[in-house]
């Protein structure tokens, strides 16, 4: 298990403040153990210098540096994981290919996963972040910055009160620890033009608005402040900027 403790190496100055990096948190606030991982999906060559999985223990956290420069980073968490699975899933949800340690290539969390999104010094000189569940729900979770911008979060625990045909996967005792996006459930039949995953004919935001998106109010009503479908930029409540020359340091939370 990886020790979660410490910040990373070589990024603090005598001062205290990071060096051209930010100081990322990760806690574990539910009443079971996480799989936590992150990685840099080949948007730019800048990822942070720590492993791509560990165990997190319940009121467990860990602090890492990240490039200032980072893009398109992910982080999320599985539960439930056997790593002595050499083929196939690994984890119950979330679960990805390496093991614990996810590929960083093509290690991305497979769905239902609520997933947390950054691109740090974005267009604009502005940092881009949220929670997103274009790739369904598995944990609640919230993105606190250190400095007074917003914060992105999905809360609450949409498993038991999830629709029944986007429903799952479910534990051993039958609980529902996930709930799917209706693109993943494939409940149009077509996921190469499906209005539901927005591809094909309804590959734009025009083609693709969020009426036409099966559950899209159910996980936006719960959770007004994620990133709920495709294109959802146009709610105003889906992703979040903070000016990148305010430094900010970030904090996500699982089941805040």
């Amino acid at each position: 298990m990886w020790k979660l403790l410490g910040v990373l190496a070589g990024f603090v100055a005598s001062n205290g403040r990071t060096v051209h990096a930010r100081l990322f948190t990760v806690v574990n606030a539910c009443p079971f153990t996480i799989w936590c991982m992150f990685t840099d999906m080949s948007a730019g060559t800048a990822k942070p210098d720590y492993p791509t999985g560990w165990e997190a223990q319940p009121g467990t956290s860990v602090s890492f540096g990240v490039p200032d420069n980072w893009k398109a980073g992910r982080i999320w968490g599985r539960r439930d994981c056997d790593f002595t699975i050499t083929a196939g899933p690994t984890c119950l949800t979330g679960w990805c290919n390496g093991g614990l340690l996810c590929d960083p290539t093509t290690g991305t969390g497979v769905p239902p996963a609520t997933v947390a999104e950054w691109t740090l010094q974005g267009d604009g000189n502005r940092d881009f972040y949220d929670v997103s569940l274009v790739d369904g729900f598995d944990l609640p979770m919230s993105i606190t910055p250190s400095v007074a911008c917003p914060v992105a979060s999905c809360p609450v625990d949409l498993g038991p009160s999830c629709p029944q045909q986007i429903q799952g996967p479910f534990d051993s005792t039958g609980f529902p620890v996930g709930c799917k996006s209706a693109c993943f459930a494939n409940l149009d039949g077509n996921p190469n033009d499906s209005a539901n995953c927005c591809s094909g004919s309804h590959n734009t935001a025009a083609t693709c608005p969020p009426s036409g998106v099966q559950f899209y109010d159910f996980f936006k009503s719960n959770c007004p402040n994620s990133y709920a479908y495709a294109y959802d930029e146009s709610s105003n409540t889906a992703l979040w900027t903070c000016d990148s020359g305010l430094n900010a340091d970030y904090t996500l939370t699982f089941c805040p």
